[in-house]
């Protein structure tokens, strides 16, 4: 499945924060890439804004258009905040949830261990990204990969209290979704409710 390859760090300076992590580009250079990026912006159109969060969304949790949409549809369909039901959904994607657990450096890295059976749920070895997990399923690293040296190197020092709906057991290498994130622990700079506009057109 396609997905983006490209200089991360261009995309940062695109929405003027570090949407992939920290970025020490973005110190040096605060400004849209391109010919044109330091030069005097356009007013953005209510469309293009709405568009832009839209993208940042995409971005920040590595979901392409046609799975996001599907989410979208299915946020807006349950009961409750569509925008915050959306976001809930994204943080429950099992890539998100191994890389919120510290068991990997960033939501690709987290993909790929995905991907590459490295992980756990229930006991049970899960190879999709995607997958939705729910409150109290528990979260593992397979244990021939507990050695690896990229999990190893993220989980030391990883501050596992930083997320209240996450618990993780250091000894086991075990963690579980609690419960669904309120939005108001969601750390994400995402305006939810501009993406909620934009596909309700």
């Amino acid at each position: 499945m396609a997905r983006y390859t490209g200089p991360k760090s261009r995309i940062a300076r695109k929405f003027g924060e570090g949407i992939f992590g920290a970025d020490k580009v973005l110190s040096k250079k605060n400004y849209p890439p391109g010919q044109h990026g330091n030069s005097r912006k356009k007013k953005t159109s209510e469309y293009g804004i709405q568009l832009r969060e839209k993208q940042k969304a995409k971005y920040t949790y590595g979901v392409l258009e046609k799975q996001f949409r599907n989410l979208f549809e299915k946020a807006e369909s349950a009961k409750g905040i569509t925008g915050e039901i959306l976001l809930q959904l994204l943080e429950g994607r099992l890539d998100n949830v191994v890389f919120r657990l510290g068991i990997a450096p960033t939501r690709s890295a987290a993909r790929q261990l995905v991907s590459h059976r490295h992980i756990t749920v229930d006991g049970k070895v899960v190879n999709i990204p995607s997958y939705a997990v729910k409150p109290s399923q528990i979260i593992g690293v397979r244990e021939r990969s507990k050695s690896l040296e990229i999990i190893a190197n993220s989980l030391a020092g990883f501050n596992h209290s930083k997320y209240a709906w996450l618990e993780w057991d250091t000894t086991s290498k075990l963690g579980k979704l609690l419960h669904v994130p309120d939005r108001a622990d969601i750390p994400e700079n995402i305006k939810e409710q501009l993406i909620v506009e934009l596909y309700s057109k």
